[in-house]
């Protein structure tokens, strides 16, 4: 055999062999893949050919504390699109289709394409592209498949607003908007299974604080696909599970009356001239609450202006959201008795007095309430210039009286805080305030609450801490945009933390820096009739799941007691029965059964640089406190006085001057002891005496 010949068929002998190499190598590898791993990988085979298709469960309820519906849910026709069927279409027929839609929703074509194109959901869940459409378009479409190929019309679950009692509560309850990919990622990654690519989820009041109860559990259906993705059949199913009750301590009966008594007062001092400005008062703000005074729940709360909750329903557009943020239309959407700060003007006295007394001053001192009182190069006048002689604590507070008050600011000024540059000078005064609660939160359950400022010594170094920065350096610079801008530059540069005696006295009177919220307020005077006792204030009163089941009461719940003297605490409470009787809110309570419902109360007018003064009253007994508030509405008594009146003849059923229990707005006068009954029917029914949730 020659040479070439052996070569040739060694050759063949290595083909042959590495031939048979690769072929043991390939039926290895098909035996631990068949054999081996063959049930793990026919698993994943079929994962893959099966889809789940969201189902949104309704969302849970939101009722007073008598079971009356607030917040419910209505069935809405959603127009979507299948983007898998989309995707089979040609681009002209796509196009032709996605305008045949817009048309047929009012949904601008580049909104649609916009949606299709951000949709983070499943590819297998039609991504809805209009909410709440007319039944008539949504019934067009069904009827017409050959004309809507890959379009989907199905009714969902959307908000509904009952208004019992024609009650609105937009700023409590808050509204809903669609998940943002932010807080979609955040749910996938820590497998919360209650958040999906179409949930809706709560934005503001009780529907953002309480949402993790409200929003349920979403179901599922499984969808067999082929290998293009194209659905072949439904699978199995899981049932979406609905949202909890939030039972709230809003009372809809008081609600109602609280949000017509606040807009009766703003349209009063509408058609009012006020008297400084020779033109009728602008009055473009308010705020009214009804507190528990001895548990800080939130019976009634209304803020003016306001707006529909139902805006949200659907989708908002870009024209009613501009309206909802507009300076013109008043900003709606800002929750006044919680979101807005306001100087306090004269309420803030009894908090001064308290104060004062704890302070060291004798409640049986005497001090002038003179017309007027120079301080400095100013003259400070009494507020109408009334002159009443030497008075008491308890007279000063009756005609609340500017002067006397200056005096008790200035009295602590020279004993303590002489020295205008010393922030940390004891102030007796500042620490009631303090002490009440103003100046931080309150804690309530609603999102966005505002801190309001105690405008003290210690705030105006703070500020100018922060502030001396940029009015330095627009004093250098001289480019102040007026003259009043660029002195006042100057003069913060140079002294802006001081704090003198002018500073001291219109502390007392609730004007200068000091802002609150009506809350606070309203938080404060609870603290005054309980006896010291400061809460957090609530608007949610249990979780109640849909078979009755309570799943999370809200207690009342004790912040603190505040730090002043219980013998000071008695003479302002003693102190303030004689507003409603004999001072400045009396002229408004005339007739009124103030020997059996033991109302006291104080008012107030602040001034507003610029603007026409702040209308306050506030007041309280032993069961509830009522306060109201009107920007640029002109004096406390004159605006909001006999609508706080109405309110309190509405809490005891009251007419003619006679108390009638069996009228009173809430059975047994006070907010009931217990919940509502959830019946075996799905009905929600007044709280029983045994009753569930009892």
């Amino acid at each position: 055999m020659s040479a070439t010949a052996k070569t040739s068929r060694l050759r063949l002998i290595v083909l042959q062999a590495l031939v048979f190499s690769l072929f043991a190598t390939l039926l290895a590898r098909l035996y631990y893949l068949q054999v081996v791993t063959g049930d793990t990988y026919h698993a994943k085979a079929a994962s893959q050919s099966v889809r789940e298709v969201v189902k949104q469960p309704a969302r849970g309820l939101i009722v007073d504390d008598m079971g009356r519906p607030l917040v419910t849910n209505r069935k809405a026709w959603v127009v979507e699109i299948d983007k898998n069927v989309l995707a089979q279409l040609g681009s002209s027929d796509r196009a032709e289709l996605v305008a045949r839609v817009a048309k047929a929703t009012k949904v601008a074509v580049a909104d649609i394409e916009g949606t299709l194109a951000d949709w983070n959901g499943s590819r297998y869940q039609p991504v809805p592209i209009a909410s709440d459409v007319p039944e008539k378009v949504a019934l067009a479409i069904l009827e017409q498949p050959e004309d809507y190929p890959a379009v989907v019309a199905e009714q969902q679950s959307v908000r509904a607003y009952p208004q019992p009692f024609g009650v609105n509560l937009a700023h409590v309850l808050g509204y809903l908007s669609p998940v943002t990919q932010d807080e979609y990622d955040t749910a996938t990654k820590q497998h919360d299974p209650s958040l999906n690519a179409t949930s809706a989820v709560g934005r503001a009041g009780v529907e953002k604080e309480y949402d993790e109860w409200l929003r349920g559990l979403p179901g599922h259906t499984s969808v067999a696909v082929d290998s293009l993705g194209r659905p072949l059949g439904g699978g199995d199913s899981v049932a979406a599970q609905p949202g909890d009750t939030l039972v709230t301590s809003i009372d809809a009966k008081v609600q109602g009356v609280v949000e017509q008594q606040l807009h009766d007062a703003i349209t009063t001092a509408r058609k009012t001239l006020d008297p400084v400005t020779h033109k009728n008062y602008v009055a473009d703000s308010g705020a009214a609450i009804v507190m528990e005074a001895r548990t800080g729940r939130i019976v009634a709360m209304a803020s003016q202006p306001t707006y529909d909750p139902s805006v949200w329903v659907g989708g908002i557009t870009k024209k009613q959201l501009k309206a909802l943020y507009s300076d013109a239309g008043g900003n709606p959407l800002l929750a006044r008795a919680t979101q807005g700060q306001f100087a306090p003007g004269s309420t803030w006295k009894p908090i001064m007095t308290s104060g004062a007394i704890t302070g060291g001053m004798p409640t049986d001192t005497t001090l002038g309430c003179t017309s007027g009182l120079q301080i400095g190069n100013r003259w400070f006048k009494n507020y109408e210039s009334e002159s009443y002689g030497n008075i008491t604590f308890a007279r000063a507070l009756e005609v609340s009286c500017d002067t006397f008050f200056y005096r008790v600011g200035l009295h602590f000024w020279n004993k303590y805080g002489s020295d205008p540059a010393n922030a940390k000078a004891k102030d007796p005064l500042a620490a009631a305030a303090k002490s009440f609660g103003f100046g931080s939160q309150t804690g309530i359950d609603l999102p966005g609450e505002a801190s309001g400022r105690v405008g003290d010594r210690r705030w105006r170094a703070a500020y100018y801490d922060a502030m001396k920065g940029y009015y330095c350096k627009l004093d250098k610079s001289g480019k102040a945009d007026s003259a009043f801008l660029k002195k006042f530059a100057h003069e913060f540069c140079l002294e802006g933390d001081y704090f003198r005696q002018g500073d001291a006295a219109n502390f007392t009177i609730g004007q200068g820096d000091t802002m609150v919220t009506p809350l606070q307020l309203a938080r404060a005077y609870a603290a005054i009739s309980n006896g010291g006792t400061l809460y957090e204030p609530t608007v949610g009163k249990a979780v109640v799941a849909e078979d009755g089941t309570v799943i999370k009461k809200i207690g009342p719940t004790v912040e603190r007691h505040v730090k002043v003297s219980k013998k000071a605490l008695a003479y302002v409470n003693q102190a303030l029965l004689g507003t409603p009787k004999v001072g400045t809110l009396a002229w408004k309570f005339n007739g009124f059964p103030l020997d059996q419902v033991k109302v006291r109360g104080k008012t107030g007018s602040a001034e507003v640089e610029n603007k026409q003064s702040t209308s306050w009253v506030a007041t309280f007994d032993g069961n509830y406190v009522v306060v109201m508030m009107v920007t640029q509405g002109g004096t406390g008594s004159g605006t909001a006085g006999e609508p706080v009146r109405h309110i309190w003849e509405s809490l005891y059923g009251i007419t003619d001057g006679k108390v009638h229990p069996k009228d009173a707005a809430i059975p047994g006068t006070t907010e009931p002891k217990g919940l509502p009954t959830f019946a075996d029917d799905g009905a929600i029914l007044p709280p029983t005496t045994k009753g569930a949730g009892q």
